[in-house]
């Protein structure tokens, strides 16, 4: 079974927002107490944050489904409903998340680091949040916003300062174990490692974290082996470190080739690799034959520019000279690096001139796309005639009418609100009057030529039940 997962798949959803009331207050002899209808809940947010006790995606690998609770509507009496609850997904240090289309949106290193993978959406206005002097008592209320749903893609980088990397059973994992407290699977067949293997290192004043990354081999970079599912968990690395068997029984191996081809594959996969600190490490001198190899191949090595050191995990040899050799330049890369300033908060306000919205021709339509409407548009109970001629107002007074006829719009063109996914494409129609002098009875509005079906049904029954009340009021039983 697997334990280890290092690249999942995850679709968020965050929660809906809860809805507004409309309701008006009635009492004893109080039959129109004014509006009193709630507002609807916020949607819970989903969060994901650095959990340094969390090392794998595996339950997401297993649930990658997650959704964050929905707001409660609003109800009577002014009660607002209560926001829903905010979804925290705990990842590992080193996590990077990935949108569909590739692009970058969090690198999260570090305990505590948040990111908003999904917001909630807002809740809608109560009747009572939008009554006003000339709306005494709106017969609607708004719809609460939907959740933003998205799918992202979690990778986690493993966060070392040291990196060893090398061909299968170089010994990788037998450096560790000595090196650290680690205590990786070890054994004589290639392959023997399938994760990567974190330990820590004390040498003298410096700590430092070591990782053992699985065995690599010719094409790794392109996908053969393990090699290019593991090669994203040295990006982090301040040293690289190859560790060369100087003990191998195949004979068209040697510590050199096994070097150039390493660093083939790490230059073909790229990740900023080229510029990382070097070490050499020529394992298992222990074996008679390996230290005569190493000693054979060390000046060359040294002359390419390397550091080598000849070392026998076995034997505990050479093991505190690489150790500090290491620390030395673990800390001289953390004092080269800039120091981390605080987050500033950064304001930038809106120009006077922008009016937030845009309006542009889209062949035979026009298209109005801004947060504003959009949002607006989203809010709007569209079987209520009120609500819609509340949206028609709002829309007036933010200057979506008067950039329609800018860009030579004329009555009965296709106006399209939002994006391809959730536009409202409606018939445009200038207003000549607008505001709450155009209301007739709640949940209508005199600007509708025609009562639309709900209304009409609404009509129907109210009809019904007066005709009921007349029959029962003519009534006479002792006739």
């Amino acid at each position: 079974m697997t334990t280890f997962v290092d690249r999942v798949e995850l679709h968020v959803a965050a929660g809906n927002g809860g809805h507004g009331c409309a309701s008006v207050h009635r009492e004893k002899f109080k039959p129109l107490g004014g509006p009193d209808g709630g507002n609807g809940g916020r949607g819970g947010d989903v969060i994901l944050v650095v959990d340094q006790d969390v090392t794998t995606l595996l339950d997401y690998h297993h649930s990658p489904h997650r959704k964050a609770t929905n707001g409660k509507p609003g109800e009577g009496g002014n009660r607002s409903g209560k926001d829903g609850t905010d979804l925290v997904l705990p990842v590992p240090d080193g996590t990077v998340v990935i949108g569909k289309d590739g692009t970058v949106l969090a690198d999260l290193v570090g305990q505590g680091t948040t990111f908003v993978a999904g917001q909630g959406g807002r809740g809608g206005l109560g009747n009572a949040a939008l009554a006003s002097a000339r709306r005494k008592a709106p017969g609607f209320a708004l719809l609460g916003e939907p959740g933003i749903a998205r799918d992202i893609v979690l990778e986690l980088k493993t966060v070392a300062d040291v990196a060893l990397v090398g061909y299968p059973s170089a010994g990788k994992s037998s450096l560790i174990s000595v090196l650290s407290a680690a205590k990786p699977k070890i054994a004589d067949y290639p392959f023997t490692t399938l994760v990567p293997n974190l330990g820590v290192v004390t040498a003298g004043s410096t700590v430092y974290t070591i990782a053992d990354v699985p065995g690599l081999i010719p094409g790794a970079s392109q996908g053969k082996g393990l090699g290019l599912e593991f090669l994203r968990h040295v990006e982090r690395c301040s040293v690289l470190v190859h560790v060369l068997d100087t003990a191998t029984l195949e004979s068209d191996r040697d510590p050199a080739s096994d070097l150039d081809t390493i660093e083939e594959e790490l230059r073909a996969y790229g990740g900023g690799l080229e510029d990382r600190p070097r070490l050499v490490v020529l394992n298992k001198i222990d074996v008679p034959d390996g230290r005569d190899l190493a000693e054979m191949i060390k000046p060359e090595l040294e002359g390419r520019g390397y550091q080598v050191f000849e070392v026998s995990a076995v034997a505990h040899e050479g093991l505190r000279e690489l150790s500090f050799a290491l620390a030395k330049i673990v800390a001289e890369t953390r004092a080269a690096r800039p120091v981390e300033e605080s987050t500033r908060v950064v304001i930038r306000p809106a120009a006077v001139d922008d009016a937030g919205f845009t309006v542009t021709a889209d062949g035979e339509l026009f298209r109005v796309r801004g947060e504003k409407p959009e949002r607006w548009v989203r809010q709007t109970d569209f079987s209520n005639d009120e609500a819609v001629g509340y949206l028609a107002d709002r829309l007036n007074r933010l200057g979506v009418e008067d950039e329609l006829l800018k860009a030579g719009a004329k009555a009965g063109d296709a106006v399209v609100i939002g994006s391809d996914d959730d536009a409202v494409v409606f018939d445009w129609e200038p207003s000549m009057a607008a505001g709450a002098e155009m209301l007739g009875r709640r949940g209508e509005d005199h600007r509708f030529d025609a009562p639309r079906a709900a209304v009409t049904r609404r009509r129907d029954k109210e009809a019904e039940r007066d005709e009921a009340e007349k029959e029962y009021r003519g009534f006479d039983p002792f006739a």
